[in-house]
This record gives structure tokens, C-alpha cells and sequence, in this order.
């Protein structure tokens, strides 16, 4: 479902009755192309990737903590010893090697899942992809936090599915908002067929859901016979050392559980997973098959490497380290800098800061001026499905180094004292906002 269908349809039949196209082929497109549009985050890549600019935009993996000798050494030894395995096609489920040692690296969430239940897939946004194609009808409804991960927005977009939204703070979703938009879609009549939830170091918000809410929201599910999505990349990257329960330990029928090794290991490997209930598997399977035919095996089988010849636990800790050194740093420079009546969230693990602005500014339109005075964020609007947001920004702390996250909320202070001294002088007040994290308060520091 497109963001302006609309305008979109209009566009089309324009075209087809004037003969005047950009595109010859406008008309023959299928209908849920409509939705298919660039996300604003893919739309910043080439301007945030130049040096001169301070990017808190990306979400990308600081992969300079990694050993590259070893891994080096690693897919060296795996080609001269495994090539002809490596290089060749494998299984459409994944490697059964590599599922066992995805069992073990999940078991520090509470999960103690079987190999046969995991379905390997090129990075956890196509196993995203996958469930959203065997679960979803075009006009079915999806239930996602507000605000929600862009990709998951996208794909869900891309299959004509309704995203309705609920409302979180900084314990994490609302038990009562799920119920609430359980009782509005049920009374309109319509089918809800899964609920996607982030519950770890929220992409993009930061927050983590509380264990006393994770089972609340459970229950409800099972009450309601709602599948769960439990979408979690980032939830061994704790800075207290603590991992958080997950969903799918207490719940193997009703919970999917997706995860990845970008954020614990590589992003360029493409390695992700569903642990998903018997029934669920042999459709992801079936899916994957008739999309990537198999997940590939060179990838698989170095990711498996790596888990059985290197302190992969020890890796991650480093990691901790190195995130929450950047995560301190962006809080102390909100503290110090934001102006009165923002707030932002604080994260205990993940990349990302959610902040919000005083009322009247606009972090879509300001996006311009900011890239301008080099440095780049990502809208809030980006994150939601029915265009709230526009207080809100998402701010990466993952890649630049605490020199240049500083430098860069510098430099973002300076666009906001600006804009704030135009909407004074000219009157402009924004519209957009939607209760909980987007609402004013007082900062999270």
C-alpha cells in the first residue's frame, strides 16, 4: 500500500491516456508496485556518505573492532579446504551445521530451539520478507510499534498489508495500546495476522520492553490467537552485560524469532534466521526456495567458521564495549546541547537515540539545512505508517567515532537553534505528533 495511492493512481492513468511516459512500462505494472518507494534512510546514503558529513543517520556496524587477520586466515582455510562445498549450491533450509550452532548462540536469550526449526536466510530482512509473503493478503492487518524499523515498513508496504500502530514509552510497547488496537480492528471487521515487536534496543527508538510487559503482551496475543514477530538483531548487544528474555523462550507455537549476524558479526556475509514453529518452517522453506532457490553456502559456511575457531562470545563483548563508548558520548552531547523541551531516549544496548524536538519543528523539512551545515539523521516520519513523526528524529551512535559524534550534535544543535528562531519569527507550528515517545517532556539523560 503506497503512501500517497492516490496520487499514485492518478499519476498512472495520466500517463496511460496522454501516451506520455517516463516509464513504458507504468501500465502494466502489478498494482502493489504502487508502494514501492525508496526509504528515506536509502535516499540519505549519498549524502550522508560523503566525509565532509557528520552522519548520525546509518545504521551501519562498526566492523573496525573485528580481527580481520583471522577472518582473513579463516575463509583462506575455507577455500583451500572446503571450496568445493563452499562454492557450491547448498540446502534451501541452510547448512544443518551452521543451524545447530544458531541454537547456541540463541540460548543466552532463554530460547533452547531444535535445528530443524531454523530456516537460514540473506540477512534477517528477507526472513522479514518471507513471513510477511506466506502470513499476508493484500488489506490484512499488521500490528507495529510506533515508531517501527523502516525495512519492516517497507516490506509489509510492499504486500499490500495495513500497518496499524501502537503506542510505546520508554518501557517499550503498551500492553493496554495492543489491546486497544486489537478491540478498534477486530470492531471494524477486519483480520489482524500478526503483531512485529522489536523488544530489544528498539530500531529506531532504543528502548527495550520490560520483562513484566513481554509477558503481558503475550498473554494477549494467545488470548487474541495472534502470531508474534519477535524481530531481534540486537539483543546481545546489552551494555550491562545482561540478555534479555526472549518471547519465543516462553512461547514456541505463537512466536517466529528472527535473527542476524550483522550486527554481532559481518553485515557483507548476509547471514540471518528464523526459528519459526514446525508448520511456519516448512513455508519459509518453500518460500526461500522459490526466491533464492538457497541461501548461499560460502556465507553460511564462513559465519560457521568463525562460531567454532574464534571467541565469537569474546568478539561481541568487544563490541559492547565499542558502542557504548559512542552511546555515552551522544548522551553527553544531548545533555549538554539540545535545547529546552527536547527529549531522547537512553539506550542500555543497540545503535540508536530516539529524540524528539519542541513542538512546532519539523524533522523532515529541517533534513535539508541540516545536511547543509553537514551532518545527516533520519526522519521520524520515516519510521511510521501514517505520517507522525515529524518532531522525532533517529540518531545513530554505531560508526562515527565520540570525536565526531560530538561534532555532529554540535552541528545539529546549531540547525535546531536555527529553525527554532525561524518558526518564532514566522509563527510555524507543526501538527504532527502522536502521544507517548513523540509527546514533549522532559530529556531522558
Amino acid at each position: 500500500m503506497g503512501q500517497y495511492p492516490d496520487a499514485n493512481r492518478r499519476i498512472t492513468d495520466a500517463a496511460a491516456s496522454t501516451g506520455s511516459r517516463l516509464d513504458s512500462y507504468v501500465d502494466r505494472y502489478a498494482t502493489r508496485t504502487h508502494g514501492m518507494t525508496a526509504s528515506e534512510v536509502r535516499s540519505l546514503f549519498s549524502v550522508a556518505s560523503r566525509p565532509e558529513v557528520v552522519s548520525l543517520a546509518g545504521g551501519m556496524p562498526n566492523i573496525s573492532g573485528l580481527p580481520m587477520d583471522v577472518v582473513g586466515s579463516l575463509i583462506s582455510n575455507l577455500i583451500g579446504k572446503r571450496g568445493m562445498t563452499a562454492l557450491q549450491y547448498g540446502s534451501g533450509q541452510g547448512d544443518p551445521t551452521l543451524r545447530e550452532q544458531i541454537c547456541e548462540v540463541m540460548k543466552p536469550t532463554g530460547i533452547n530451539g531444535h535445528p530443524d526449526d531454523v530456516t537460514v536466510t540473506v540477512g534477517s530482512q528477507q526472513a522479514l520478507d518471507l513471513i510477511t509473503r506466506i502470513f499476508i493478503d493484500p488489506g490484512d492487518v499488521i500490528l507495529a510499534e510506533a515508531p517501527s524499523y523502516v525495512g519492516a515498513l517497507s516490506t509489509f508496504r510492499s504486500y499490500q498489508a495495513d500497518v496499524v500502530h501502537m503506542e510505546m514509552d520508554d518501557d517499550g510497547l503498551i500492553p493496554e495500546r495492543v489491546l486497544d488496537a486489537i478491540a478498534t480492528t477486530k470492531a471494524a471487521g477486519r483480520r489482524i495476522k500478526f503483531l512485529y515487536t522489536i523488544p530489544n534496543y528498539h530500531n529506531p527508538a532504543g528502548v527495550t520492553l520490560t520483562a513484566e510487559r513481554r509477558a503481558r503482551i503475550l498473554r494477549i496475543c494467545q488470548d487474541h490467537d495472534i502470531l508474534i514477530v519477535e524481530d531481534d538483531p540486537y539483543g546481545l548487544l546489552g551494555f550491562d552485560g545482561h540478555v534479555p528474555r526472549a518471547m519465543r523462550a516462553d512461547d514456541a507455537e505463537r512466536v517466529v524469532y528472527l535473527g542476524s549476524f550483522s550486527k554481532t558479526f559481518a553485515p557483507g556475509f548476509r547471514v540471518g534466521w528464523a526459528l519459526a514453529p514446525h508448520a511456519v518452517r516448512e513455508k519459509l522453506v518453500l518460500a526461500a526456495e522459490s526466491s533464492v532457490l538457497c541461501p548461499p553456502a560460502f556465507s553460511q559456511l564462513a559465519v560457521s567458521e568463525y562460531l567454532a575457531a574464534h571467541d565469537w562470545r569474546g568478539q561481541v563483548k568487544s563490541f559492547q564495549e565499542l558502542y557504548l563508548e559512542r552511546r555515552d558520548a551522544m548522551l553527553d552531547a544531548l545533555s549538554g546541547l539540545m535545547p529546552e523541551g527536547a527529549r531522547w531516549t537512553r539506550p542500555n544496548g543497540g545503535f540508536y537515540v530516539w529524540l524528539t524536538l519542541p513542538p512546532g519543528l519539523d524533522t523532515k523539512a529541517m533534513l535539508p539545512r541540516a545536511v547543509t551545515s553537514r551532518v545527516a539523521y533520519v526522519p521520524g516520519t520515516a519510521f511510521y505508517a501514517d505520517g507522525f513523526g515529524s518532531r522525532s528524529m533517529r540518531l545513530s551512535y554505531c560508526y562515527p567515532t565520540p570525536e565526531r559524534i560530538r561534532e555532529g550534535v554540535r552541528r545539529l544543535a546549531q540547525v535546531i537553534e536555527q529553525e527554532m528562531e525561524l518558526r518564532a519569527a514566522f509563527g510555524a507550528e507543526g501538527t504532527s505528533r502522536r502521544p507517548g515517545l513523540d509527546a514533549p517532556g522532559p530529556d531522558q539523560s
